[in-house]
């Protein structure tokens, strides 16, 4: 017994070992390219899925694999790490590192949240809307850790205010949760370590009310507390579907795409956005539906009334608590107005470089192609480490302008090095570039090629036939598997699926990259899934119903959407002249 306990403790291990063993008679029976490639593209596989070692880390095997079996040369496959999406990721984390330095994303949160009031219906409409608006433009990981202390806070008092601790509850009408809350305090330490998919924050022993149980004074509380922790996740979810940054997934998936099409100008952040804003909308509204309707029924007009007479005593206890947390915010800094300023300016250029319907900035420029979302965002990032953070007074000083200012020198810029580096996910970069890495190998061996003709037996089914399959799968996949590993193995299959079936690649991609995040179901699905978990409120059965509901209206909603205005927006019912060419390139 100690023995097979110790063999599980050390599965990793033998994983990472007997994996390569086992599939090395591959490549040395079958000594073509393509036998290589399919070898190196299995163990990063398994490797990803079972996260025997770090994604990363996994990320790197092609890197000595490919130039060790005559796949590629070192040079070819190093320059595949760092691409264009990684200079758009760079700049973007460093409006992102200002946003969460000044406490931007806070004010946000807070004054949305001050508009909705404390009514369970408006509170959760308020917060996935205000954390959808965050996770266009942040992580979905980050855009989680900074909403839930906010959230936690509001159900603090709505379910532990002090009339009520002192009230023993009676049998049935009182719930005892098993998960231990974890208080906001605790909770911060863990978001930066939240990158890794981690289920549950081990309690502080120092901590005393760690060692009661969670007392819910009705069930209605409890649910209340299940739907707007819940809801928080999901609406991150949605929220990075609405622009090409908002998720890595979407990264992968433009650089793929860009690196595999290179003559498909169709796909950069304004299309991108006009195809999946509607997208986002619509799933926004049915999800807060669902999970109202799933935990806090279907009374509507009571939950949702705005009224001030209808307001009980808590809820008028939570509307002061958030005014008290905006309140200590102060007035708006001039940091925050800096960061403020580039980032719509940001969102305004990447819109106008190339709209489509008329001609955008970049047609001033004699030289076309040179300029991309990247240009625009690494020169704005780049201004934040050169503007000062105190702003020089040349008259009269606001007294809380002069208080925040007493700890920041005259010289700091509004963001440092150290800033970015907190913020920035070196990890998926490296995953990112395994992943084109990966696709190039695929392309100059053949394998795609022959994954391609194996898939011939698909052309029977209706398009969106092979669409909607292919986007069920992944569904399914992605609960068990990291987003970014699952894309990076199913984009190069699905382009030789198109390719070979003669359907424009667009039409799979896109709703397949969507669909991939919808990983909603499990906490080990992704890290916001985890971040709510930790809090205790909900039980993973709850994930796993709730979840459901959204995975399905996220599928239905993508599956519309691709079949009527993205067709037209992105010229789908024909196959592109631009894939036919790839095509052929990489026949010969």
């Amino acid at each position: 017994m100690a023995m097979v306990k110790e063999i599980l403790r050390s599965r990793n291990l033998l994983l990472v070992v007997f994996i390569p063993l086992l599939l090395l008679p591959l490549p040395l029976l079958y000594t073509s390219s393509e036998a290589s490639c399919a070898y190196v593209l299995i163990v990063t596989a398994v490797y990803w899925v079972s996260e025997a070692v770090p994604l990363g880390a996994a990320a790197l095997i092609p890197a000595f694999l490919y130039p060790l079996f005559g796949v590629m040369k070192s040079s070819e496959v190093a320059a595949e790490y760092f691409k264009n999406t990684t200079l758009l990721l760079v700049g973007v984390i460093c409006v992102a590192a200002s946003v969460e330095k000044w406490n931007l994303h806070k004010r946000i949160a807070l004054r949305m949240v001050m508009m909705a009031g404390a009514k369970p219906g408006m509170l959760l409409l308020c917060f996935m809307c205000c954390t959808t608006v965050l996770s266009m433009w942040l992580s979905n990981t980050s855009t989680t850790a900074m909403v839930m202390p906010i959230v936690e806070a509001v159900l603090q008092e709505l379910v532990n205010a002090e009339e009520e601790r002192d009230v023993i509850s009676t049998a049935g009408s009182t719930i005892i949760e098993e998960n231990e809350p974890i208080g906001i305090c605790q909770c911060w330490p863990f978001f930066s370590y939240l990158s890794a998919q981690i289920l549950v924050l081990p309690p502080k022993p120092s901590e005393p009310d760690l060692s009661t149980k969670y007392r819910y004074q009705s069930r209605h509380d409890h649910m209340v507390c299940k739907c707007l922790s819940l809801s928080i996740s999901y609406a991150a979810t949605i929220g990075g579907l609405t622009t090409i940054i908002g998720t890595s997934t979407s990264l992968i998936f433009l650089e793929h795409f860009n690196n595999h099409y290179p003559n498909a100008e169709v796909v950069n952040f304004g299309t991108w956005f006009l195809f999946s804003f509607p997208i986002s909308l619509i799933m926004l509204v049915l999800t807060w539906f669902w999970m109202h309707w799933l935990f806090l029924g279907c009374n509507f007009k009571e939950t949702c009334s705005v009224s001030k007479k209808k307001k009980t005593k808590r809820e008028e206890m939570s509307e002061r608590r958030i005014q008290e947390e905006y309140k200590k915010l102060g007035n708006v800094s001039y940091p925050e107005m800096v960061t403020g300023f580039l980032f719509i300016l940001m969102t305004l250029l990447w819109f106008t470089r190339e709209p489509g319907f008329v001609p955008g900035w970049s047609s001033f420029f004699e030289k076309k192609g040179y300029r991309t979302d990247a240009t625009v965002s690494v020169f704005l990032g780049f201004l934040l480490f050169l503007i000062p953070a105190k702003k020089t007074c040349f008259g009269k000083t606001e007294k809380g302008d002069v208080e925040r200012s007493t700890n920041i020198n005259t010289l700091d810029p509004i963001i440092t090095w150290k800033d970015f580096q907190k913020t920035m996910p070196w990890e998926i970069v490296v995953l990112v570039g395994g992943g084109y890495a990966l696709a190039a190998g695929c392309k100059t061996s053949g394998l795609s090629t022959w994954i391609g003709h194996q898939m011939l037996s698909l052309s029977s089914l209706p398009y969106w036939a092979v669409t909607l399959l292919a986007c069920i799968l992944v569904s399914l996949v992605t609960e068990f598997v990291s987003n970014p590993a699952t894309i990076t193995i199913f984009l190069p299959i699905l382009c030789s699926m198109s390719e070979t079936l003669l359907i424009n690649p667009l039409y799979t991609l896109i709703p397949v990259t969507m669909c991939i995040s919808f990983a909603v179901m499990l906490p080990v699905g992704n890290p916001p899934n985890a971040i709510v978990f930790s809090y205790g409120h909900c039980q993973i059965k709850d994930m796993v119903k709730a979840g459901l509901g959204v995975n399905l209206i996220g599928l239905a909603v993508v599956m519309v959407a691709i079949n009527t205005w993205g067709i037209r927006l992105f010229e789908l019912n024909t196959f592109p002249e631009w894939a036919a060419v790839s095509n052929i390139t990489r026949q010969i």
